[in-house]
């Protein structure tokens, strides 16, 4: 499994599979493992930020360089786990925990208003000013409990986004 060019033994199914919480069935890993060996184009056994950049969904993504930042380098294993959040039977707290890594991209465990104004930046674009996007944050944040100046944990994104009417349901094509 280690390299691009070895074949997924049925052990090496098994384990991909407990490593991701079953959320993909057996057929589902070896389509998976196809997708990645065509996506290690030097067959070293792990995806460069480069080789990402060759799907055509992930390269117009507006976070793709926050993105890139999490993929890059990651062996078959790894890439398995981090495509789960995207499964529609991942959890809520799955879903949220990758959230929270996009938005943390000094990777401290804490996100910022700053954070938040960089993504927000990212997906709004030339849409609104800075001026807008700071003064609809602070009213988010304040109507969330929060102020500016707090830092937010993992569990503050579960508490603000983990609510029973919220779908965050993004279906990855496997083939």
């Amino acid at each position: 499994m280690g390299s691009a060019s070895s074949t997924l033994t049925q052990y090496d199914i098994e384990d991909v599979q407990e490593h991701c919480n079953h959320l993909f069935s057996q057929q589902e890993i070896v389509s998976l493992y196809q997708r990645f060996c065509q996506l290690d184009r030097t067959a070293k056994g792990f995806i460069s930020a480069d080789e990402f950049l060759s799907v055509p969904e992930f390269a117009v993504n507006p976070l793709s360089q926050r993105l890139l930042k999490m993929v890059d380098g990651l062996n078959f294993k790894d890439f398995v786990i981090f495509l789960s959040a995207f499964n529609p039977k991942a959890s809520m707290l799955q879903k949220i925990e990758l959230i929270f890594k996009v938005y943390d991209s000094d990777y401290n465990g804490k996100v910022t208003f700053n954070d938040i104004m960089e993504v927000l930046r990212d997906l709004s674009g030339s849409f609104m000013s800075d001026k807008q996007r700071e003064e609809v944050l602070i009213k988010v944040m304040q109507e969330a409990g929060y102020s500016k100046d707090s830092s937010l944990m993992v569990d503050d994104f579960v508490k603000i986004l983990d609510h029973p009417g919220l779908k965050m349901e993004v279906e990855v094509p496997v083939d």
